[in-house]
């Protein structure tokens, strides 16, 4: 007779945060500072427009040499949209990723209607974003790490890549996931149904990071959680 299989816990220092509890309280003791940082929208500057579909839409190097980040804060005063909560939950109800009491229809017509009008892309999610993670890389270079692990949703699955490969490669960052280094002080990872990814490590560092590479977003309190445009209690 076989026994049941149980799937071990994920190890903390290698996979996102889930939903449903804070996200430092799920880091606890193992990183000591959490930044979300945006992923940007992609304004194509030498491409067409209207390759941004699913069926056409542009690969890592053609968006890294065509097109420039237009920034949330940037978003805002072009769309009208309040404030940054309001436009993670237009962006989420645009992907259906909440339920039908928590989607705001008005929030994301306006986020499409503006993406349509000035020519820009919605942000990816659930993939690292192309048009900062290239400086991001570098910075975490610059800090001493040659290597990085890129690991799948769960780092059930992963592979020590030189960085340098990922910055260069056109398909690799795709298959991660999760980023984080060999003694498990700093970590990259993305929620899949989520415009925005995290950074984890220690204070210091983290600042470094989101000074040096210009990143987009807010430290996480004790209360911030996956879906905290949701809550006000951030």
């Amino acid at each position: 007779m076989i026994s049941k299989r149980v799937f071990p816990d994920p190890q903390r220092f290698a996979v996102c945060a889930p939903d449903g509890l804070p996200i430092k309280e799920y880091y606890k003791n193992v990183f000591e500072e959490i930044f979300v940082f945006y992923h940007p929208f992609i304004k194509p500057e030498s491409i067409d427009y209207e390759l941004f579909k699913p069926d056409t839409y542009p690969n890592r190097n053609e968006i890294r040499g065509n097109c420039v980040v237009v920034t949330w804060k940037q978003f805002l005063t072009l769309s009208g949209i309040e404030n940054f909560r309001k436009l993670d939950v237009g962006l989420r109800t645009n992907i259906n990723s909440l339920r039908e009491e928590y989607q705001d229809e008005n929030i994301a017509r306006m986020i499409q209607n503006t993406c349509r009008d000035k020519k820009i892309g919605e942000p990816t999610e659930g993939l690292f974003p192309y048009l900062i993670m290239d400086n991001l890389l570098k910075g975490i270079k610059a800090l001493g790490h040659n290597w990085i692990w890129c690991g799948n949703e769960f780092a059930t699955e992963r592979k020590l890549t030189f960085i340098d490969d990922i910055i260069t490669d056109n398909n690799l960052l795709d298959q991660c996931k999760n980023l984080f280094t060999n003694d498990h002080h700093l970590l990259i990872t993305t929620h899949w149904d989520s415009h925005f990814s995290l950074l984890c490590s220690g204070k210091s560092t983290v600042d470094q990071l989101v000074n040096d590479c210009n990143l987009e977003g807010f430290y996480c309190t004790d209360r911030t959680e996956i879906y905290w445009s949701l809550s006000q209690n951030n």
